[in-house]
């Protein structure tokens, strides 16, 4: 064959393979991306328009890829084949997909498959590590199955893909302990601090229409809740790090129980303590009277208006206490439980308002909270404001 007509060749075959791979993802629909999307600070008061995002968040899975499929595709996240629907802006995990069952590599795996596509259709994944993310890290393995073990292939394949690992890169790369989510990309980006730098700092009626999402909870006494959320996820990359770099000790059970590495500082113990994001349940257990006294402080600290956690499981329902200021849901999704399948989705509406006076901005803000299940959705909050400023 003539140089020339090789080089037409190889270059249609590149471009038919790049075209086959793109295929895949071509009826997924283009979303504005929620990190991108114009800013409100910059559309002028004759530009504003109805603004809408939406986000689903789901709780503990436990090794369980068929309920989580069921649970993704029921609230809408997912089509039936698994792939990314792009009918929801962001999907929040708050931890906890292993231990318990065996389908730890398929689910982490979906995630990742899941993250890229959602990125590709303008939406976002935000994941979170939960209390048994880490125990594995550390070598806690009180709750792993052998026949999970089994899909490893061993047990020092099991550690090599938890700690160097895809699985290990992925938990390194793409989770978080916790999350600040402003409930639309116009208010900010996920994760962006709060309070905000001094430099950017200024004073807006949105400060706090944003959710926390995190596994166990943010106890009213923990110290580094601000800035929120760099502060605690900055301990969680540190301490995660040095889990993974140090030599994988054997198992607990049936070897004894390894602890955190020596060189662990006093904050990232605590990170991992009783009272630390990962483990506290104060939020679920607490009395009534005394969380609901306590929550507005840590709110306000956070530059929150609700906060979002798995962990404390009710096998009947999705828990909201405290006017939905504090919503639980871990409902036990896992076959290991038998728990209800169940979903939290979040619609949040803005819509700008006619000015009353000369320079006055105003809009009708709407947030709607509802608990998904096979059989039903329950309305958990059904808010409206007006709202006086601009972003």
């Amino acid at each position: 064959m003539p140089r020339g007509l090789s080089i037409i060749f190889v270059s249609v075959f590149i471009l038919s393979i790049a075209a086959l791979y793109r295929s895949s993802y071509i009826n997924i629909p283009r979303l504005p991306t929620y990190s991108d999307t114009q800013s409100f600070q910059s559309v002028s008061s004759q530009e504003r328009i109805e603004r809408r995002s939406r986000i689903v968040a789901v709780g503990d899975l436990h090794g369980d890829i068929g309920n989580a499929q069921k649970v993704l595709e029921m609230a809408g996240v997912v089509r039936s084949d698994g792939t990314w629907s792009g009918n929801v802006d962001v999907f929040v995990q708050t931890g906890d997909i292993i231990d318990r069952g065996d389908d730890t590599i398929k689910l982490f795996s979906w995630m990742e498959d899941l993250r890229v596509q959602a990125e590709y259709a303008g939406g976002r994944v935000l994941s979170h590590l939960g209390n048994h993310e880490w125990m594995n890290a550390i070598g806690d393995w009180r709750y792993v199955h052998t026949s999970e073990i089994d899909t490893f292939g061993s047990i020092a394949a099991r550690q090599k893909m938890l700690s160097t690992g895809r699985i290990g890169l992925a938990w390194a790369t793409n989770y978080t302990t916790t999350s600040r989510l402003p409930l639309h990309p116009g208010l900010g980006a996920p994760n962006d601090d709060y309070p905000p730098p001094p430099s950017s700092r200024q004073v807006s009626p949105f400060s706090h229409a944003a959710y926390s999402f995190v596994h166990g909870g943010l106890a009213p006494d923990y110290p580094d809740l601000t800035p929120f959320p760099s502060a605690i996820n900055d301990l969680g990359r540190s301490l995660l790090r040095k889990l993974q770099e140090r030599p994988q000790p054997p198992p607990h059970p049936p070897h004894a129980y390894p602890g955190l590495p020596d060189s662990a500082t006093h904050a990232e113990r605590a990170l991992y303590d009783t009272d630390g994001p990962l483990w506290f349940r104060g939020w679920a257990l607490g009395e009534e009277h005394k969380v609901c006294h306590a929550v507005d402080a840590v709110l306000a600290k956070t530059g929150t208006r609700r906060m979002i956690m798995g962990h404390t499981p009710d096998f009947e329902k999705i828990v909201s206490r405290c006017d939905g200021k504090i919503i639980i849901i871990d409902t036990g999704i896992s076959h290991a439980y038998g728990g209800a399948l169940s979903a939290l989705s979040v619609e949040y509406i803005l819509t700008p308002l006619p000015s009353l006076k000369d320079g006055e901005v105003r809009w009708a803000e709407k947030e709607v909270v509802k608990a998904l299940y096979e059989d039903r959705h329950d309305l958990l909050v059904d808010a409206a404001r007006e709202v006086i400023g601009d972003f």
